[in-house]
């Protein structure tokens, strides 16, 4: 069984509709930015004839997509995401990548900046 990944950044803005009252949540009710790093991993056996879990064109070309829609996007706008939250844009790769690419076995997010970071394992 093997594993593959190929990590992928996107520069988006938010706004985030927090209960909490610290200074860190005035922060995050402004609109403010992030850049993100995602890594979307895949698992499986290697294919007898290619010798590969995955062509890696075709995760690039499904990252590729979903990059598209985050990157320099705002976030709270981005049509099926809901709560720009990490964990909710794990969900969100991975709904968007997985019909392409079935064998996605987790996806994560991070911003590196202030080392946040979430995983999600479907």
């Amino acid at each position: 069984m093997f594993e593959l990944s190929q990590s992928f950044y996107f520069e988006s803005a938010h706004t985030l509709k927090r209960a909490v009252e610290r200074n860190e949540a005035d922060g995050s009710r402004r609109v403010h930015g992030h850049t993100y790093t995602a890594r979307v991993t895949v698992r499986g056996e290697a294919d007898a004839a290619s010798g590969m879990v995955i062509d890696l064109a075709t995760l690039r070309a499904a990252i590729a997509e979903v990059r598209e829609r985050l990157d320099h996007h705002f976030l709270d706008e981005v049509p099926g995401l809901d709560v720009p939250t990490l964990e909710n844009l794990c969900v969100f790769i991975h709904r968007a990548i997985a019909p392409a690419v079935p064998q996605v076995a987790e996806v994560s997010v991070e911003r590196l900046s202030s080392g946040d970071r979430c995983c999600f394992r479907p």
